[in-house]
């Protein structure tokens, strides 16, 4: 796949088929849809940036590209996408074969333009940061939660915009511009407010009357400059002011009482912080970073009442339509959406708890604006600090953050595009280009991404609509088909630029096939589908995608399973659908409806290799015999004198084999005479600290030992009886969340084993290795090899599912 890789260093796509079918029926019958994964702006170390505006064809509004068919005697070029023949302006007089200019050039299919007139014409906005805390959480949860937010104001530029609003059973509105005594805006937690009370009770209108028509948005519109910067002050000026407001920070004081959970206003909070951004700085780089530590429980986003008799929504009550508070949550999060895409302003969500918090109803608000989304279990873990540090970090490993982008489309007269699945909103554009059938946010062949970065890849789901082919025609392997990417969008610089990537395809069907692309097209796919369709079957519908693929690309004598073989372009394929089946995108037993959410939004947003990694880890193991290589994702690869490091994109994890970790623990390492085995144990640690230090969100590292557990404690007499008991009534949920504290206590992740052996908890760490490996040595089959070991699961390794494929295949 080395040649598809090549594609993507150069022009950031990958397409599972690079040669688009003939025919609609062919397109049906290939399974895979014709689609591209798309990373907007992702940096190129070589990419020019043209300092006019870009050349457009007059009929579909197309780019001139490299593709384009030039007439230099007659100052002419033809647009590949509609055949208009177009005149140049008297600018480009002096273009000839020897003199180009540079969007004509081969190798620049990816281009950008900066427009100098409408960005001196227009200057630029400073960025916008309205921090949305949550205090109905406890003391040491808000230490951690200062001392972050405290670290992120000193990584802000100077020149950004601040504003803090904190909530608990109501919403404060910090005034940052008055720094004598700390002054706040209260706003109960249960009310919906609208924007012209807010801006009224604020006193917004004080010295500048309102104005009797129009919409109130921004300084030129009839708020005045000092209103605004009440609440909304430059990093440089409100720092101390900012730091002493969180240095008084202290949780919510309103009382509640044993058999309730706290009233957390949370949809409220973002509500008036989107509003007030809305009014104060509409069409800005301007996002709401909410850190929210619980569950929602007052205001129209509650996603759960606040007696504790009543269970948070699970997986199977969604399925059951069983969850009372899930389709109002939904449809507020859903106006919030519109409301700050309209505004052009992202939300960012930091979900720090033990339980579940509501990401599966704010995910459609997350996601339409394009915001960021981390997941941990508290504050203080290095999952959520590490990652907040690097939303504000400058330098190799900054975000990349932009703002402001609208996203488009233009493609041959043969393709149309059926949708979008990944961060962005449809802005409604409709038109020739748009299918009749819509996947993902679709109708349309405009979307507006509110922020990206320069990791944020798109998927693009498109349709063949060409009936059929004459039998005149040029054969389906030399078609030409064409793809423009139109990408405008606002630079960290503060410049607003267009980056323009022309595509072309055109290889035998089968050599072009890019099986990882086609991996990440499906799990976006399926993913979707479990959201969206009602009684969906996802293993049914990978299953009989895979066995028609296979049926019209493999060779084989019918009815002969062994005679059945896959080209090399496809033989890997069976093997990311086997782990696709199995992974978190797919199987949500044993995840919360909050981290099967967390888990598809960031697979929605991550480029293909990325998200390959999350569907197929990888695995490395580390030994004496030979230096570090890759291992199958097998439960043979573990072996008692070796070190295996998987990277499943969200954990990464160190696994010392059995003999390695009795060396370790006898202090081995610690002794001159065994530098080399110093060495064998530090090379995953630097390793794995590598893929952590480059990642966002930060993954948790778990380093863990064969056959190894540690021990978090003793459970107090009565809660080990309602644990032995599986008490579920509300003195049950009670103790589950005191053992969830213990353990949590001991820094111990809540999603590993955890089992009861005399009245302690044994926790290992070990099964987020065994979990994601291929079982072909089980409880219940052959032993495993000498020093290795066995899973317990009933899942069918990779052999008897392909296996089954193959039967089923030539049939």
């Amino acid at each position: 796949m080395a040649e598809f890789m090549d594609l993507e260093v150069q022009d950031g796509v990958r397409m599972p088929w690079n040669v688009l079918p003939g025919t609609k029926q062919e397109a049906t019958s290939c399974v895979v849809p014709v689609s591209a994964i798309y990373t907007p702006i992702k940096p190129f170390p070589n990419i020019p940036v043209l300092p006019y505006s870009p050349l457009r064809c007059r009929t579909c509004r197309s780019i001139l590209n490299p593709f384009s068919i030039v007439d230099f005697s007659a100052k002419i070029w033809i647009c590949p996408f509609c055949f208009q023949r177009n005149h140049f302006p008297p600018h480009y007089s002096s273009i000839s074969d020897d003199n180009l200019p540079a969007e004509l050039f081969p190798q620049y299919t990816t281009i950008e333009y900066e427009d100098r007139v409408s960005n001196a014409s227009s200057p630029a906005q400073p960025p916008v940061f309205m921090f949305v805390l949550d205090t109905c959480i406890i003391e040491e949860e808000i230490t951690f939660l200062k001392s972050a937010i405290s670290q992120a104001i000193d990584l802000l530029p100077d020149h950004s915009l601040v504003g803090l609003i904190t909530f608990g059973s109501f919403v404060h509105v910090h005034e940052l511009g008055f720094g004598q005594i700390p002054k706040t805006y209260v706003f109960k937690g249960s009310k919906d407010v609208t924007k012209d009370q807010i801006l009224e009770s604020m006193g917004f209108f004080l010295k500048k009357p309102k104005p009797t028509i129009g919409v109130v948005a921004g300084a030129r519109d009839g708020l005045s400059a000092d209103a605004i910067s009440r609440f909304l002050l430059p990093a440089s000026e409100c720092e101390f002011v900012l730091n002493s407001v969180l240095e008084e920070l202290q949780k919510d004081p309103w009382p509640v009482p044993a058999d309730q959970r706290a009233m957390r206003c949370t949809s409220t909070a973002l509500s008036i912080a989107a509003s007030l951004l809305g009014a104060c700085f509409p069409g800005s780089g301007a996002r709401i970073m909410a850190f929210v530590g619980g569950p929602s429980t007052e205001g129209p986003g509650a996603i759960v009442s606040k007696n504790l008799s009543e269970p948070i929504r699970s997986h199977k009550d969604l399925d059951k339509d069983s969850a009372p508070h899930f389709h109002k949550a939904v449809k507020f999060y859903e106006g919030l959406s519109k409301q700050l895409v309209h505004q052009g302003h992202v939300l960012d969500l930091f979900a720090c708890a033990l339980d579940q918090v509501g990401i599966a109803e704010l995910k459609v608000a997350v996601e339409k604006t394009g915001g960021l989304v981390v997941l941990a279990e508290s504050f203080g873990h290095l999952v959520f600090k590490d990652s907040l540090k690097r939303v504000f970090q400058s330098g190799d490993n900054d975000l990349g953050l932009a703002s402001n982008g609208i996203f488009e489309i233009n493609c041959s007269k043969d393709i149309k595009v059926q949708g979008v699945i990944g961060p962005c909103a449809s802005l409604e554009k409709k038109g020739p280009l748009c299918s009749d059938t819509v996947v993902g946010q679709g109708g349309t062949s405009a979307w507006k991404m509110c922020g990206l970065d320069k990791a944020t890849s798109l998927c693009l789901i498109f349709e063949i609509v060409k009936k059929e082919i004459p039998e005149a025609a040029v054969p389906t392997a030399s078609n030409q088909f064409y793809f423009q990417f139109l990408t405008y969008y606002e630079h960290n610089s503060g410049q607003m630029r267009l980056r323009v990537t022309t595509l072309s395809r055109r290889w035998d069907l089968i050599a072009g096939f890019d099986q990882e692309a086609a991996a990440v097209v499906m799990a976006r796919l399926v993913s979707f589908k479990m959201e969206t369709e009602a009684e969906f079957d996802p293993i049914r519908w990978l299953d009989k995608a895979l066995i028609h693929i296979c049926s019209r690309f493999g060779d084989y004598q019918k009815d002969s399973p062994s005679s059945f073989s896959l080209s090399p372009r496809f033989s890997i394929f069976p093997q990311f659908v086997f782990h696709l089946r199995r992974s978190q995108f797919v199987q949500v037993f044993n995840n919360s409806p909050d981290e099967t959410a967390y888990f598809r939004m960031i697979l929605n947003r991550e480029n293909v290799a990325n998200s390959v990694v999350m569907i197929q880890p990888s695995l490395i193991s580390y030994s004496f015999h030979s230096a570090p290589e890759p291992a199958l994702l097998d439960v043979a690869a573990i072996a008692a004198d070796r070190i295996l490091l998987l990277d499943s994109y969200f954990i990464v994890v160190v696994f010392h084999g059995s003999t390695i970790a009795q060396w370790r623990k006898a202090g081995y390492h610690n002794m001159p005479e065994h530098q080399a085995f110093a060495l064998l144990l530090q090379a995953p640690r630097d390793d794995a600290d590598a893929i952590v230090k480059e990642r966002f969100p930060v993954p948790r590292l778990v380093v863990c030992d064969q056959h190894g557990s540690q021990e978090a404690g003793r459970l107090p007499g009565p809660l080990l009886g309602l644990v032995k008991n599986g008490s579920a009534s509300s003195n049950g949920s009670q103790a589950q969340k005191q053992l969830f504290q213990l353990v949590h206590c001991k820094g111990l992740y809540l999603d590993a084993e955890i089992r009861y052996q005399g009245g302690r908890i044994i926790v290992s760490h070990a099964r987020f290795l065994l979990a994601r490996l291929n079982p072909s040595a089980t409880y219940n089959n052959d032993a495993p090899l000498p020093g290795g070991d066995v899973i317990f699961t009933d899942d069918v390794s990779f052999e008897v599912f392909l296996d089954h494929l193959q039967r089923l295949a030539v049939q």
